[in-house]
């Protein structure tokens, strides 16, 4: 792809360069938030189901320095700026793309990852107006989420967690999703201001336990007020920390 379609966008307080179209979607909070929600133990393989451009990949490679990640990708346009930005950022030897359909699951992949995540388009494309050129793929949901939670289980060893971020409204269908396959399951509500109704959630899981009770947390606040900076939690998110999710 030639330099005059793409940008190269520092994440993370500039330590991260990711490769990404000059037009149509481009990634932004959500990748940065389920990257800084996942922790992992040195040596942990990661899988991510649907890596895009890879912004989520990247910025968990460079947080999760002793772990390998594999993405799974089906555009070839998307593969070929997740490869450039796995190379300008010198992570090839922890991190690489390959080209997958998550709604096909061989058993090649079954049990193979520590952990999973993903951030699976939101949108029905019967239920919503058409978005901008060069934003389908990101936002329309032409995979059911079924079978992304249904890759994500397939791939994780038992026992191994798996996070997802999607729009709040969709939690009653993740939970329905994951309860029979998951447990411990933790659900973080992302904020735009303290007190106001989630847009997003960040939801975590660990394959193969029983159900168990379901944890909800007070979430993070994007904003203090509405209009003003980031908040202390988010600034240092984007600059590289861990979210907590306690």
């Amino acid at each position: 792809m030639k330099d005059s379609l793409v940008t190269y966008d520092r994440f993370l307080g500039g330590a991260v360069t990711v490769v990404q179209p000059a037009r149509g979607y481009r990634a932004g909070m959500d990748a940065v938030l389920l990257a800084a929600s996942l922790s992992a133990k040195t040596g942990e393989s990661l899988a991510e189901a649907g890596s895009g451009a890879g912004a989520a990949l990247l910025c968990a490679v460079h947080r999760l320095e002793g772990c390998h990640f594999t993405g799974f990708e089906r555009d070839s346009a998307a593969i070929t700026l997740a490869g450039q930005g796995i190379a300008t950022n010198a992570f090839a030897a922890r991190a690489d793309i390959r080209t997958h359909d998550i709604a096909e699951r061989p058993s090649a992949l079954e049990n193979v990852y520590d952990q999973s995540f993903s951030n699976p388009p939101f949108f029905d494309p019967a239920a919503v107006r058409a978005p901008a050129p060069g934003k389908e793929k990101a936002y329309l949901a032409e995979t059911p989420l079924k079978a992304w939670i249904l890759f994500l289980h397939h791939v994780t060893k038992p026992g191994g967690r798996i996070t997802l971020v999607h729009r709040a409204a969709a939690l009653a269908d993740l939970l329905e999703l994951l309860n029979p396959r998951t447990g411990e399951i933790e659900v973080l509500p992302i904020r735009p201001t303290p007190g106001a109704a989630a847009g997003r959630v960040l939801i975590r899981a660990r394959k193969g336990l029983r159900r168990g009770p379901v944890t909800l947390y007070d979430g993070i606040a994007l904003h203090d007020v509405a209009g003003g900076p980031f908040s202390t939690r988010a600034a240092a998110c984007f600059e590289g920390a861990a979210l907590e999710w306690r």
